[in-house]
């Protein structure tokens, strides 16, 4: 989950700060000490996110573009220079350039806010875009909530006192909520000095930047693994009272099955999964990252001796082409699978179904799938050319039913002709002519289109007159008799206007007698 740390570095965040001792202290200063403690934090355990750094005042400016090298982003840190009047309303919509550049509309991302609660003065503060909220065109729109999942932090270089002393929580609160309520405001507990920005900051890391280290089980196998990004709770929309379901920290393989017969199914993430391995004295060394090379290269070498069995799950369901069904919580489960970056390199990675009994309709409840070995005969054959998926479904679905629509004027246009066409054929066609027939009578009936069954039959007498003297004598019957009951349905007063009722062809000697020559 890509993250955008935004940096107010107005004048206001200038303001000194009194810090015991002799060095003076600012609120940039308080702020830069926070980011590089989370970026140190990151570059140590979340090594893999990508970061981007945002200053703004009156404009805004991308300082370092999304990036894994956290020296760069501190470097950025110690070249900020200071500028004018806080907007941050001009700030949030380079953001939402940034990340729509860089990641689309589908990608979350975190925004970290770091600013002093300052609101900037006149147009262009936080007052005047919040005032001005409900009177904005759609071109000129405020760029929260933003237009892609999102969560925005906002870091307060001020405490809970001086922010109520104005209206600035009020509306720093606001934009959580304009944000669909996804984000939170921290600020610091006490005096302004580096041991509370750093509890504050603490605080931010433990919510949004905590690795998520779990135990992945197979019988009597277990590996330690970090699963990346960190799975975020679902919410079921159907619960009356919504609980946030998260998954286990013991991810435990209940079966493997082939690729082909899970194909490509509807996930709610995907997620990296990392080995960690331990040395003989029980500490991790890896996947985090070491300060100094050789450290780090040693490290990586006892790391490789190690039989891991996140390794050995990776390379066999990539040569055997399967993927494993791991269950996550009480009927919730997902998948592992490998997939490849490029020719040469692969990951190990787990995707998140939907909770419930039944996640791929095609396999069935999850709960009833068992090995192969528990079946009377090979549901894959003797020669493996068969397979038990997809299960068909006992009802049939709707759309596997040939289903009228008309959604534009053609679609009715060509039934009425195909009714014609058939009409003008008769007695030949009399099998086709009454199923078109039916087909069209249902749906009119469905859509209380009454007064189409009464302009059909009116075209069908209209056929019987213009019948020519050389047609058979069943066709004028048949014809009669079609548009008889079509306006009896039209009137839907009689049980010839049920809706499954079917007009039956009439029986004539014509009819009857023609049926003995063939």
């Amino acid at each position: 989950m890509p993250t955008v740390v935004v940096m107010d570095v107005s004048l206001s965040m200038t303001r000194p700060v009194s810090v015991e001792g002799s060095e003076e202290y600012q609120r940039k200063h308080l702020a830069v000490h926070g980011l590089t403690m989370l970026f140190e934090h990151m570059a140590t355990n979340y090594k893999l996110e990508f970061t981007a750094l945002v200053v703004f005042s009156s404009l805004w400016e991308l300082m370092v573009p999304f990036t894994r090298d956290y020296n760069t982003l501190q470097e950025a840190l110690s070249n900020m220079d200071d500028y004018d009047k806080t907007c941050l309303e001009s700030a949030l919509l380079g953001v939402c350039n940034i990340v729509q550049q860089e990641w689309g509309a589908a990608i979350p991302c975190q925004v970290v806010l770091v600013t002093d609660g300052c609101l900037g003065i006149g147009r262009g503060s936080l007052r005047h875009s919040l005032a001005t909220h409900n009177q904005r065109s759609e071109s000129n729109r405020f760029p929260l909530p933003f237009p892609f999942p999102s969560k925005l932090y906002v870091m307060c270089m001020a405490n809970l006192e001086e922010l109520q002393s104005t209206d600035s929580l009020d509306c720093l609160e606001r934009l959580i909520d304009l944000n669909n309520g996804e984000g939170q405001i921290f600020t610091i507990d006490g005096p302004l000095c580096l041991k509370n920005v750093q509890s504050m900051f603490g605080k931010l890391i433990d919510l949004a930047y905590t690795p998520f280290h779990a135990v992945l089980k197979c019988g009597h196998l277990t590996s330690d693994v970090q699963v990346f990004p960190r799975p975020e709770p679902f919410i079921i929309d159907e619960e009356i009272d919504p609980i946030p379901k998260a998954i286990n920290t013991d991810l435990e393989i209940v079966g493997f099955v082939d690729i082909a017969d899970i194909s490509s199914p509807p996930v709610l993430s995907r997620h990296l999964v990392l080995p960690i391995a331990l040395n003989r004295e029980g500490d991790e060394v890896g996947p985090g990252i070491t300060d100094d090379t050789e450290d780090e290269n040693s490290a990586n070498q006892i790391a490789g001796k190690i039989p891991n069995f996140c390794v050995l799950l990776h390379g066999s369901l990539k040569v055997e082409g399967m993927v494993a069904v791991v269950q996550l919580g009480p009927e919730w489960f997902g998948m592992l699978y490998s997939q490849a970056d490029s020719k040469k390199k692969s990951n190990l990675m787990m995707s998140l179904f939907e909770p419930g009994p039944e996640p791929l309709p095609w396999l069935g409840k999850m709960a009833q799938l068992g090995p192969i070995s528990d079946a009377k005969e090979n549901p894959y054959g003797e020669d493996d050319n068969k397979s038990p998926f997809p299960l068909q479904p006992k009802n049939k679905r709707s759309y596997a039913q040939n289903v009228t629509v008309w959604i534009k004027p053609s679609g009715l246009q060509t039934d009425v002709q195909k009714i014609l066409r058939n009409a003008r054929k008769l007695p030949e066609k009399t099998q086709t002519f009454y199923k078109e027939l039916n087909r069209l009578r249902k749906a009119a009936l469905a859509f209380g289109f009454l007064d189409l069954l009464k302009g059909v039959a009116d075209m069908l007498e209209r056929e019987c007159t213009l019948l020519p003297d050389t047609a058979h004598p069943d066709a004028a019957f048949q014809l009669t008799h079609a548009a008889q009951q079509l306006k009896v349905a039209s009137t839907g007063a009689s049980e010839y206007a049920a809706y499954d009722h079917n007009i039956a062809p009439l029986q004539t000697d014509f009819s009857s007698s023609s049926t003995e020559r063939m």
